[in-house]
């Protein structure tokens, strides 16, 4: 009898750890953390999950621009209707589910983590100021991937995109080297190296907006996208237990800390700073090749069934536009008819004043 007793007190304590195990699991997840925001962009603290896919929404809302589906997420406010951010700054760090972050507006938990990418809301800047030229910068130190557009070609010119270029860059005076603790990380291996050139490119582009000081002062928006995967490899090749791995982690949360820091402060304390932490992506990212000035062909060929257009999420702005403007002159054509029609040409028009003056003297 004690024996079967002692049995079941076993097996419940291993459902109840093997519970508490995937509970655990389970909070300490990817996330999504705001580092900086202005006053005006509102995110209220919580643990609401948002999905990867929907970020490039969230980056297009917290810059003032509309999206084609609404997002039902309680985390970001509807801010006021004439203020927007004057950059948005999203970092992405592969290897890692979440860094030490303690002076950040507010975090929360990661769900779907599929890959995603900023092409739409580059789109958007540049099609809403294209006359303006503002900065668009989409960078991946490790895939050697670079894109940029407007005012960024002539500001980032300078910056290391490919490795060879950033292991040069690591190698001349004022690098990240000579400033930062390594600890366990070493000068010679090629993981540790690439990990300190992602490093070294977010010290590097903050010094090139502290060179370009007036790419804040102008009224379009700033878009960045920076990738990072050194963390990543670390933890392929070390282990996520060992020391390397652990140093970094701790370099870059400082580093990343420091540089939304720097960025807030570049821009007039008008800009937004994420992170998206991920463990791992769920699917390998694809790219299709295309230019972002490419006209769109409105058309809807090869549909046998006469269909209409798709709805454009711009429809219900353009036609808000067009009605109150005729309403507006509509009545304004009512009111001056009117008072045309009981007016006294007497004594409301100088016209016939100064004729009528004309014929009493003659």
């Amino acid at each position: 009898m004690s024996v079967k007793i002692l049995r079941r007190m076993e097996s419940v304590f291993t459902v109840t750890l093997t519970f508490y195990c995937l509970f655990t699991v389970g909070v300490h997840g990817d996330s999504f953390t705001v580092l900086q925001a202005p006053e005006f962009v509102s995110f209220q603290k919580g643990d609401w999950p948002v999905s990867g896919e929907k970020i490039p929404d969230l980056v297009a809302l917290t810059m003032g621009f509309s999206v084609q589906e609404d997002l039902s997420w309680p985390g970001l406010q509807a801010g006021p209707l004439f203020q927007r951010p004057r950059a948005n700054v999203l970092v992405v760090v592969r290897g890692v589910d979440s860094l030490a972050l303690p002076q950040s507006v507010a975090s929360y938990p990661l769900e779907n983590p599929v890959p995603f990418t900023l092409d739409s809301v580059a789109e958007t800047v540049h099609s809403l100021f294209a006359e303006d030229t503002p900065v668009v910068l989409q960078l991946a130190p490790s895939e050697e991937r670079l894109y940029m557009l407007g005012k960024a070609n002539a500001v980032f010119e300078d910056l290391p995109v490919t490795l060879q270029q950033i292991r040069a860059r690591l190698s001349q005076d004022g690098s990240v080297l000579s400033s930062l603790p390594l600890n366990s990380l070493s000068r010679n291996a090629e993981a540790d190296l690439l990990f300190l050139s992602e490093v070294q490119v977010l010290h590097d582009i903050t010094a090139l907006l502290q060179r370009h000081r007036h790419l804040a002062k102008d009224h379009s928006p700033d878009l960045y996208s920076l990738e990072l995967s050194g963390l990543e490899e670390l933890s392929r090749l070390y282990g996520p237990d060992s020391p390397q791995y652990r140093d970094a982690t701790a370099l870059l949360a400082s580093v990343l800390q420091k540089f939304g820091q720097d960025v807030y402060g570049l821009y007039g304390n008008s800009s937004v700073v994420e992170v998206v932490t991920v463990k791992a992506f769920e699917a390998p990212l694809t790219r299709k090749s295309r230019s972002i000035l490419e006209s769109r062909q409105i058309s809807n060929p090869g549909s046998p069934y006469n269909l209409a257009y798709k709805y454009n999420f711009e429809y219900a702005v353009v036609f808000n536009i067009v009605l109150w403007l005729m309403i507006v002159l509509a009545l304004a054509v009512i009111a001056i008819a009117y008072n045309l029609w009981n007016m006294d040409p007497g004594y409301d028009s100088i016209i016939y004043r100064m004729t009528n003056q004309k014929i009493r003297m003659d």
